[in-house]
């Protein structure tokens, strides 16, 4: 029995309305069960049903829950879909804010996404991200050797953003700060009250320090490389032709440093991996990283990172014989997905094996979304994540010895965002010499 059906008239199992309409929970409202069980909490409804997809209510709004693969194919390939809308203000302002590229529909939508397609599909502009990232690592790993032990959660936050900066042509920035900053953006995104309001009010004031930026940079104060992103987004231009306002563009410049830091997030479950996979970890060490990418890719399937996004329809829809009226809120279930038993065998267990690829998987593999990257919106930095995470690989086996000591490695899926209750603690680090200067893979 699932932790719904426990939880649904005094563990008895639910009376599901109606078999030939959508299943809807016989719970009054479902938000409970959501804070309890988190990542599952679709899953568990949608296996109460025996369905892939159910109703239910969250906070009293009406929401249908689908999951797996023809259900991210409606998410990201039908139109009549809208984002504006369909999430909860709280995680809005922490994650995207209004005015941003995942705000925008239509033609205005792929306009401002190719600005984003530019900097983050671009090769060589990832390769120097790459190369960032590793001198920042190297530059970071002669103050961690001095300590008896860091987290690399948040270790890996402030190299990222120190890298993420000089890529976007950021600097002179506050970069540890800003670090701490944008870490809270995404590590309070799934929270409620006093913790998520704080987190909200230092993102007014380092978007405040971006758009001051973006000021001095169109006055000609600052002068950035043409190739930065800083560059890019100061002087794009919307489709009539008239530059983003301040605000808006400081916005989109942190969706350009947010995402690159949340990478951090899956460093530390790829660190989690390499200490429970043993036999992958020695391959790695000899020098041979051929398999990285396979490594990381399982790694995005099976951590817990964005456990389900939302949409609002603009229109009356028809998806695998059931009817969704207009102005439906919908939740897909990104994590129950890649975790579902009839598209990736034991789910549950870690196989790089499995060869999984963000470039060329169907609508199953969706740890950051699905779709088209170009029209649909799907986040275009999953090449960026890939690359960073075989980085890392290669810099925690080749670059460094460490030790794991006794923690709790243990992770709560009913906290959002998930990670290691320790935050992947290491201790005894030290410089390992000889390293190859070229990325993994």
């Amino acid at each position: 029995m699932t932790a719904s059906e426990r939880d649904m008239r005094g563990g008895a199992a639910p009376a599901w309305a109606g078999e030939s309409r959508i299943p809807r929970d016989p719970r009054l409202d479902g938000s409970v069960g959501l804070l309890r069980e988190g990542y599952r909490f679709i899953s568990d409804l949608c296996d109460s049903a025996g369905s892939d997809i159910a109703s239910t209510r969250i906070r009293l709004r009406d929401v249908i829950c689908l999951r797996g693969g023809s259900a991210v194919g409606l998410f990201y390939g039908a139109e009549g879909l809208t984002r504006v809308g369909a999430i909860p203000g709280s995680v809005l302002h922490l994650l995207q804010d209004r005015g941003s590229v995942q705000q925008l529909e239509g033609p205005e939508h792929r306009h401002r996404k190719a600005l984003f397609l530019s900097i983050a599909m671009d090769r060589a502009r990832v390769a120097t991200l790459i190369e960032m990232f590793r001198d920042e690592w190297r530059a970071a790993l002669p103050d961690w050797e001095r300590q008896e032990r860091i987290v690399l959660q948040q270790e890996a936050a402030r190299v990222l953003t120190r890298a993420a900066c000089r890529w976007t042509g950021v600097e002179n920035q506050p970069e540890d700060r800003l670090a701490d900053e944008i870490f809270d953006m995404i590590d309070k995104a799934g929270s409620f009250g006093p913790r998520n309001w704080l987190a909200q009010l230092r993102r007014v004031g380092t978007e405040r320090r971006l758009s001051r930026l973006v000021e001095k940079v169109r006055a000609g104060e600052v002068v950035p490389d043409a190739a930065t992103a800083l560059h890019a987004v100061a002087f794009h231009r919307d489709a009539a032709g008239g530059m983003l306002p301040p605000e808006i563009a400081a916005v989109e410049l942190l969706n350009i440093l947010r995402p690159t830091v949340a990478v951090g997030r899956y460093i530390t479950f790829l660190a989690l991996a390499l200490h429970r996979e043993a036999t992958w970890r020695e391959l790695f060490r000899s020098g041979n990283l051929e398999l990285a990418g396979d490594f990381a890719e399982e790694v995005r399937r099976i951590s817990p990172f964005f456990p389900f996004t939302a949409a609002v329809t603009t229109r009356p829809l028809r998806w695998e014989g059931h009817d969704l009226p207009a102005d439906q809120w919908l939740m897909l279930d990104l994590y129950g997905t890649t975790h579902d038993a009839r598209n990736f065998p034991d789910p549950h267990r870690f196989r790089a094996e499995r060869m999984l690829s963000w470039a060329g998987q169907d609508d199953c593999f969706v740890p950051q979304g699905g779709g088209d990257v170009a029209t649909t919106h799907r986040c275009p930095g999953e090449m960026i994540t890939v690359e960073l995470m075989k980085e890392a690989i290669r810099l925690l086996c080749r670059d460094m010895d460490y030790e794991v000591p006794e923690q709790d490695l243990g992770v709560r899926l009913n906290r959002i965002p998930a990670q290691p209750r320790s935050g992947m603690i290491l201790g005894r680090i030290r410089s390992r010499t000889g390293t190859e200067p070229s990325a993994a893979g």
